[in-house]
């Protein structure tokens, strides 16, 4: 495969790109995390989404530990080319580090933030250790 459609994206100064991982079925929001060249070409490779830790400065790919992957169903760029939209299978139905299904689990309620939604598998099951 060519490896033009990366010069197409408007990385940030540190060659990043945000990556929205979406259920493909559902269309449910399930995380945002970052993307570098070689993460976004190693996803396209393997059909299963490799992300960029930023705090960790590695590759992740994701479920390496959890067993929770997202396989690759399809890659959206949007409108600005500085935003990618991945439309994954949520292996285990949890993409949250915290055991939940996605990340948005908290909603602003009366200017406080409320958890609303359960944990489907205690973090020290999925990881050994909490988040």
């Amino acid at each position: 495969m060519n490896d033009s459609y990366l010069d197409q994206i408007q990385w940030t100064s540190d060659g990043l790109v945000p990556a929205i991982a979406q259920d493909h079925q559902t269309g449910q929001v399930l995380m945002v995390a970052w993307m570098n060249r070689e993460s976004l070409a190693l996803s396209i490779a393997e059909q299963r989404a490799v992300y960029w830790s930023r705090s960790r400065q590695k590759l992740w790919r994701k479920g390496e530990q959890s067993g929770n992957a997202q396989h690759l169903k399809d890659i959206r760029l949007d409108c600005d080319a500085d935003a990618l939209l991945l439309c994954v299978e949520q292996v285990g139905g949890i993409a949250c580090h915290t055991g939940r299904q996605h990340c948005f689990y908290r909603r602003l309620q009366d200017g406080q933030w409320q958890t609303v939604e359960p944990v489907i598998k205690d973090p020290e099951q999925l990881y050994g250790k909490s988040p």
